[in-house]
């Protein structure tokens, strides 16, 4: 006998969670991609 696995539909609040979430990482990226080739450091003014 074949197991029916029944999916359970993702809530609206978690999508736009981790949508907001790869969002702010990407901007966080490209921040430190600018950070480093603006002033050749990652985090400017860290020694």
């Amino acid at each position: 006998m074949k197991k029916v696995s029944q999916k359970t539909p993702v809530e609206p609040e978690k999508l736009i969670a981790e949508r907001i979430n790869g969002w702010a990482a990407m901007m966080g990226f490209w921040a430190a991609i600018g950070a480093y080739l603006t002033t050749g450091q990652i985090i400017p003014g860290l020694v």
